[in-house]
């Protein structure tokens, strides 16, 4: 069998050390992944993304409706951003780029830039759980088993893999990152009783991230973590479908 993944990803799915790469880029741990197995990735990602995009994505997008009559393995590489300091609310966050006029886009993005970095920071000393976030944990676990129900009912018992979030040292976050352990008990706590085995991304671009190794960014990913992950992924889909 070749099997084929859908992905849904974040940027963390299609960044590598040094810029954003094509989605085809065999560098990038979804393909890894696919070649591992002998079949293919089609990576639905974006910039930012939470698992409320991913749902927005199935829902929204006809694309995305015609590769579910032909997908294998749905795969979670989604959920990270959901857990970053998020200052200003994420709907009005979102609504920076379509400001008008362009100077006072500019100015309003520049200030949000400075801004945020020491926001985030001062939320996370005083603020329970350590302020607000890109989306709280129960809607990332409510639009996770949403698109995973709604993927079933078009494909019955089709394979599902998540993952826990993974860490960062972003300049632009603080670096703070209060909201992820509660992100993580909350996808553990779905992902068991579902039957949804996890990639522990942090266990496995842990280090590489806070070492340095990856991205001067400090949020996305080296070549050497794209194919750790990759790998990992591999290995999980592999069992699930003997398992099937």
């Amino acid at each position: 069998m070749s099997p084929r993944l859908l992905v849904f990803g974040d940027s963390l799915s299609f960044h590598g050390p040094d810029r954003a790469e094509p989605a085809d880029e065999p560098r990038l741990w979804p393909n890894v992944a696919a070649a591992a197995l002998g079949g293919r990735a089609d990576l639905v990602a974006g910039i930012g993304w939470t698992a409320r995009h991913a749902w927005h994505a199935l829902t929204h997008d006809p694309h995305v409706w015609t590769l579910l009559p032909h997908v294998d393995v749905l795969v979670f590489g989604i959920g990270g951003m959901d857990t970053l300091p998020s200052p200003l609310p994420t709907a009005l966050r979102e609504l920076i780029p379509v400001l008008r006029p362009e100077g006072l886009r500019r100015r309003v993005r520049s200030g949000y830039l400075r801004a945020q970095p020491r926001l985030a920071r001062a939320f996370a000393r005083t603020l329970p759980g350590g302020g607000p976030v890109a989306l709280p944990p129960r809607l990332t676990v409510e639009y996770l088993e949403r698109t995973t129900a709604a993927v079933r009912a078009i494909r019955p018992g089709i394979p599902v893999v998540a993952s826990v979030p993974p860490v960062h040292r972003a300049a632009v976050y603080g670096p703070v990152h209060p909201g992820r352990p509660a992100a993580e008990r909350a996808i553990r706590a779905w992902a068991g009783p579902a039957g949804v085995p996890l990639l522990d991304l942090r266990a496995l671009v842990g280090e590489h991230v806070l070492g340095g190794h990856g991205n001067p960014d400090g949020m996305h990913w080296g070549w050497e973590a794209h194919a750790a992950v990759g790998r990992a992924c591999a290995d999980v889909v592999r069992g699930l479908l003997r398992a099937g």
